[in-house]
Formats: structure tokens, C-alpha cells, sequence
């Protein structure tokens, strides 16, 4: 009877994932239909088939993608810092997929940039199109374990009929995503993939510590660059006067004089050698070193600040302050509070303080810690725009508002006293 048990337990279990499959395809009919059935699916299924559903996605289409040209797939290889990391993606999940699965790298729009592991599950993958240059998106291919990872920033496992497109019903994956840890910016998803027989419940958490680990080791060979690229600035520093930095190629400091430290720089996307205005910082001197730059604040420069900034209030989802220097011009989008507090400061030239600002924003002149901290923040990116002690826009700038065609779409959610004022005065006044 003894020997028997173990058969009959692996019975069960079959019948109960038999039976728990076609609960879940009834409920994916149901949803299909319109209708609501009795067994609903995971929270995140749900809601994913939710958004799949809303875009469109044919439920009985191929999952088949236009596939990357050989050297796009290349090029967007050498650009991700998840080929660094490969060994250990390899190393942790590798002998994983060759047992009895594949493993999958995407970038962070979910396009398969690597794939390896059994040969006849690779074979098998070729008809659902999951190989190098697919599109594996939900907009894409619908629910499935990498875009519905990417959709939510969170790991994920997806099983059978839990995916969206029938094609996919004979497959489960687990996947993960891989965060940089430098911005926290998600790279791609790391995923394991094969025939639905082949589910195993530890494949998520599996997959997801092995993820930990790539982001482990680039956040090592991070803190190694940047002790590297100390060790170069520190002798270039010490014959500089003035403020001076050096900084890695995504702006994080390596070391400083002068100045205040700053975690992290705020650099354009296409930074050149030269002078170059940088909102944090005012006009500036750019110099590439190995690894990174080393960038000298012109202090006292003949240019002088910004001469013009325009306040775009005219459209309520696109907040935009827009400042025309000496060497160009630059936009920054911005959030409603501080689009209130930038619009009070324009109206107020000869410059507000803290408790009349609080009282402008809040209705309430006590605070002024929350004035304080939102001004702070903004000056990251608009110091040589703002003066303090009082707050307000430099003397030599000049300060146009662009107001909304209707007076009543003027920040139309805020409720500062201030802008509830603006709109009262504007609107016309009805003839008695």
C-alpha cells in the first residue's frame, strides 16, 4: 500500500491542476463575454486582462511580432548594462533552462535580447515567436510573464490559461524584473519559460533572487567605476580653484571642491566638451575624463543668468517652465504645487517669504516647512532662475506667464487662495 502512496499523491495533484485549469478558462471566457464568473482570477491576471482587453488584443491571434533586424539586436546589447551581468543570469538560471526550459532576456520594452536552454523547448518556442527580436509587451502579445512584469515594475508568474493569447495556453514563465540601481530605472526582465507541465511554484521566487543578484553585481561595478574615477580627479582637483566636481557618465559624484556635495548631477542626454549651461549649476566649463567629466562652475562668467523664462500654465497636463539663456534654451515640466508656487512668485516680483507664500498656497501662514522643502526641491534644477531671502525670480530675469485661453482652466484642481482669486478676477462681470 506504502509504495502506491506517492503515485496516487502525483495523481491528485494532476487532477487538482487539470481541474484548477479549466476553472481558469471558464473564467477567461467569462471576461471574454462580458461577464463576471464565479471563480475570478489573481488580482494582477485580472487587471491585466482588464488592460489587455481595453487595447484591442485579438485573443486568437499568433503572438508572431516583426522581429529586430541581427544588428538593431546587437546594438541595443552593447547600450544595456544587462550584458555585464549575463554570466551571472547564465550562472543562476542557466542549468535551469537546460534542463527543461528556456531562459529569456529582454530590454526594457520587452524585446528578447538573449535566450538559451533546451533545445526542444527552444524548438517549441520558435512557434510562439518567443526568440532574439521578438516583442513580448503586453500591448504586444497580451498577458504573459514579461510585459505584464513590465506593466506592473513587480515579478511575476503566468500559467496557462492565465495568458491572454490561446497560443499560449500550453506554456507557463516566471519572470522578474532588473532594476539599475543607480536610478532605479528597470532595464529589461530576466524570465524562465517552457511547457505548462513543467510549472513548478518556486520558479518566481527563483527567478526573482536571481534578478537581485544581477542588480547586485552592477551596483558593485558601479561603486568600483566610481572609486576609479576618484582616484583620477582627486590630483586634477587639487590644482583647481573655484567649484569644480567630477562626476560618472549618469552624473553621480566621484568627488568635489568648492562646493556643497550632491549626490547626483543632473546631466543633458547629449553632454559635449565645452561651456555648457546646467540648471543646478549656472553656466559651466565640461571636460571629459575616463569614465566620466569633470565640470567647473564659470563663477563670476560674463554671460550672466538666464534673461527670459516663460511659466506655460495654458494647458493643465503639460505644467512646463521654459528659461532662454545666454547659451540656449531648456524646458522643465512641473509639478501643480510647483506650478502654484513658480505662478505666485511671478505674479509677487519684489519676491515673497515663506509664511506669505504658505498663506498664497495653503491659506495658512504656519507652513512654511512644507514652502520651505517644495522650494528646495525646485532650486535642484532652477537655482540661477530663483533668489531667496525672499523667495523670487532673479532681478535680471525676465518672467512671462502663459495663461489658459478660458480664465477658469487656470490650474483648474488647485485650491490656493491665490489662484482662486486669479480665476475669480478674470471671469467677466454680467451687466445688472
Amino acid at each position: 500500500m506504502r509504495d502506491t502512496e506517492p503515485v496516487e499523491v502525483a495523481r491528485s495533484a494532476a487532477q487538482d491542476a487539470k481541474r484548477a485549469a479549466r476553472l481558469l478558462h471558464a473564467a477567461r471566457e467569462a471576461r471574454l463575454a462580458g461577464d463576471r464568473s464565479a471563480i475570478a482570477p489573481r488580482a494582477e491576471i485580472d487587471a491585466s486582462w482588464d488592460r489587455v482587453v481595453r487595447s484591442g488584443i485579438d485573443p486568437a491571434q499568433s503572438p508572431e511580432s516583426e522581429l529586430l533586424e541581427a544588428d538593431e539586436i546587437e546594438h541595443r546589447r552593447r547600450g544595456t548594462a544587462l550584458s555585464e551581468v549575463m554570466p551571472v543570469l547564465r550562472q543562476g538560471l542557466g542549468s535551469i533552462a537546460e534542463a527543461q526550459q528556456i531562459m529569456v532576456v529582454t530590454d526594457a520594452e520587452g524585446r528578447v535580447l538573449w535566450r538559451q536552454g533546451h533545445s526542444a523547448v527552444i524548438r517549441r518556442a520558435h512557434d510562439i515567436c518567443l526568440e532574439e527580436g521578438a516583442a513580448w509587451a503586453e500591448a504586444s502579445t497580451g498577458t504573459n510573464a514579461i510585459g505584464t512584469a513590465l506593466a506592473t515594475r513587480a515579478p511575476l508568474q503566468v500559467h496557462s490559461a492565465e495568458h491572454f493569447i490561446r497560443a499560449l495556453h500550453s506554456w507557463t514563465c516566471a519572470a522578474a524584473p532588473v532594476r539599475d540601481p543607480r536610478d532605479g530605472r528597470i532595464m529589461g526582465i530576466v524570465d524562465i519559460s517552457g511547457p505548462a507541465s513543467t510549472f513548478h511554484p518556486t520558479a518566481l521566487a527563483l527567478v526573482g533572487s536571481v534578478a537581485g543578484l544581477a542588480e547586485g553585481e552592477i551596483r558593485t561595478r558601479h561603486l568600483v567605476a566610481i572609486e576609479r574615477l576618484r582616484a583620477v580627479a582627486a590630483p586634477i582637483l587639487c590644482r583647481l580653484g573655484g567649484r569644480a566636481l567630477v562626476v560618472d557618465t549618469h552624473g553621480w559624484l566621484a568627488a568635489v571642491t568648492g562646493m556643497p556635495p550632491v549626490d547626483r548631477l543632473p546631466l543633458p542626454k547629449s553632454l559635449r566638451p565645452g561651456r555648457v549651461w546646467l540648471p543646478s549649476l549656472g553656466m559651466c566649463r565640461v571636460e571629459p575624463l575616463p569614465g566620466g567629466w569633470l565640470v567647473q562652475v564659470a563663477d563670476g562668467s560674463s554671460d550672466g543668468p538666464p534673461r527670459r523664462v516663460v511659466l506655460d500654465l495654458s494647458r493643465p497636463r503639460g505644467l512646463t517652465i521654459h528659461v532662454v539663456s545666454p547659451v540656449g534654451t531648456w524646458t522643465q515640466r512641473l509639478s501643480p504645487r510647483h506650478a502654484e508656487l513658480l505662478y505666485a512668485l511671478a505674479l509677487h516680483r519684489e519676491g515673497r517669504t515663506a509664511s506669505e507664500l504658505a498663506l498664497d498656497i495653503f491659506g495658512d501662514p504656519t507652513r512654511t516647512v512644507t514652502v520651505r522643502a517644495e522650494i528646495s526641491r525646485m532650486r535642484r534644477h532652477l537655482a540661477e532662475v530663483l533668489a531667496h531671502r525672499p523667495y523670487r525670480f532673479g532681478e535680471d530675469v525676465e518672467v512671462e506667464v502663459v495663461h489658459p485661453e478660458h480664465p477658469a482652466d487656470l490650474l483648474p484642481r488647485s485650491k490656493a487662495p491665490l489662484v482662486v482669486a486669479a480665476r475669480r478676477s478674470a471671469e467677466p462681470v454680467e451687466a445688472v
